[in-house]
């Protein structure tokens, strides 16, 4: 089976944690003492229901409000698919847990309210979600059961969703009406909206396709370890140990290795399993080279027509997480896969307000959960390519080396 990460994203009250809460409910993975909790808890409460919302919103501060704050992370299989799910909150003041939850994932459900319709923040999610270039998105039109089940309000907010998202190079959207809270299409179709004709919403997460979003072009093995003898038995054994970011590898490629440029061949790969005939992301694996040069943790290995670039002059767009603001010249220790170096905030470029796309090249800082292009100086070369066309390559954190907090992530648009 393979894994499928997906997260949710909505403005507040639109259901999320309900839907989540729904999801796992329904498809039998909470067990006695989790579904006790929540009953008891929702009595305590007050409510003549079991909110299910309360199987994600683990916080008390989160329980105690109705709101989802952090990221909260969820698994469950079904006899096709295995999933993460990443619930994230929907208020602009985090921001940055919404950028920390998406960034790994391969689809986003965008909940809207059907009585509400397309607001300012369903605007804000979508453009996260094509700026962090989430293959797929999924536009779950919530509490359809408060609109009579009508297919008129559905189909208009369905049309200026699309009109909106054409804007944001989307490549695969779909749109379903659910009602969370009663469960209609989310794991069985309604039979209360015979007029729609499309999957339920787990239907579409166990068969979307996710094999062809990864990049299996360019060839990117990031070296995160060297494996090098431990005895006299294994005195030739010299393995080069990390996580598959792009391409695909095999025993007898040609491959370089970069910064040194020495190229050789690929003589096995191995993973925790034993030996394997070829590796793609996001497998992690364990190389040997034919020839022995010299290769250390941060160096890369690709093919030799086809590399990333060697910069040390960024243009990223950022997203600042932390109170102290981002300004130009500050100094900063930027982690780009498995290497770490030193950089210098030449330039903020703009600001972007993310409700309404709007530049503000006036702009000389970067607040906490604000997104802008700056410029960034790299005290030593790094190997990247762009963010839309890798994003494990093309994505960055910042950390601050006196703390060592993150205080933002990074995704590249231009290097030289």
């Amino acid at each position: 089976m393979d894994l499928l990460r997906f997260a949710t994203a909505g403005s507040v009250d639109d259901g999320k944690s309900t839907m989540i809460g729904r999801l796992l409910y329904d498809s039998k993975v909470i067990f006695t003492d989790q579904m006790e909790s929540v009953e008891r808890t929702s009595r305590e409460r007050g409510d003549d229901y079991t909110d299910l919302a309360l199987l994600t919103d683990g916080l008390r501060a989160e329980r105690e409000q109705g709101i989802t704050i952090d990221v909260a992370y969820r698994y469950f299989a079904t006899p096709r698919r295995k999933f993460i799910i990443a619930d994230t909150p929907g208020h602009i003041q985090y921001t940055r847990n919404m950028v920390t939850g998406a960034s790994t994932a391969n689809l986003a459900v965008v909940l809207i309210d059907a009585r509400k319709g397309i607001v300012e923040q369903s605007r804000r999610h979508a453009f996260l979600v094509s700026l962090l270039r989430v293959p797929h998105l999924v536009l779950a039109v919530n509490k359809m059961d408060l609109v009579d089940w009508s297919q008129e309000v559905f189909e208009r907010i369905a049309s200026e969703f699309s009109n909106f998202a054409a804007k944001l190079e989307i490549a695969d959207l779909t749109t379903i009406p659910i009602s969370a809270l009663h469960g209609d299409n989310v794991v069985a179709r309604s039979a209360t909206m015979p007029w729609y004709e499309g999957p339920s919403l787990l239907h579409h997460l166990e068969h979307v396709h996710i094999a062809s979003d990864r990049n299996l072009v360019d060839v990117r093995f990031p070296v995160q370890y060297v494996i090098r003898p431990q005895s006299r038995r294994h005195v030739d054994y010299r393995g080069y140990a990390g996580q598959v970011a792009g391409g695909v590898l095999k025993p007898g490629d040609e491959v370089m290795v970069l910064p040194s440029g020495f190229s050789t061949r690929i003589a096995a790969i191995a993973t925790a399993d034993g030996p394997v005939d070829e590796a793609f992301p996001p497998m992690s694996v364990t190389i040997r080279l034919e020839d022995e040069i010299d290769v250390s943790r941060g160096d890369m290995i690709c093919r030799l027509h086809n590399q990333p670039t060697i910069a040390q002059d960024l243009d990223a767009m950022v997203c600042w997480m932390t109170e102290k603001p981002l300004r130009p010249g500050v100094k900063l220790a930027l982690k780009h896969t498995t290497r770490s170096v030193r950089t210098l905030v030449k330039e903020l470029q703009y600001r972007l307000d993310v409700n309404t796309l709007h530049r503000d090249e006036a702009a000389d800082r970067l607040g906490l959960n604000e997104i802008g292009r700056v410029r960034l100086r790299t005290t030593a070369p790094v190997l990247v390519d762009e963010y839309r066309r890798n994003r494990t390559t093309g994505g960055f954190i910042l950390v601050d080396e006196s703390t060592n907090r993150t205080v933002g992530a990074g995704m590249i648009t231009e290097a030289s």
